[in-house]
């Protein structure tokens, strides 16, 4: 049986988010246990990633910067 695995970068890039968000993210209540940490990092099954992500609210976040 193949895994399909995930690191932060991964993360982020699905979720349209920097690295940086990816790891807040990633020690948030209800966000998968990693299968194994790395030195290098976290690592996920991506499965698991896709189905919290299905279930993830989004914020608008900063409004953006009004254009002259």
């Amino acid at each position: 049986m193949s895994h399909h695995l995930m690191g932060l970068k991964e993360i982020a890039d699905l979720l349209g988010v920097s690295r940086q968000r990816a790891r807040q993210l990633s020690m948030t209540e209800g966000f998968p246990e990693p299968v194994v940490r790395l030195a290098a990092g976290p690592i996920f099954e991506s499965a698991e990633i896709e189905k919290w992500a299905k279930t993830r609210r989004t914020k608008g976040g900063r409004p953006r910067k009004a254009e002259d």
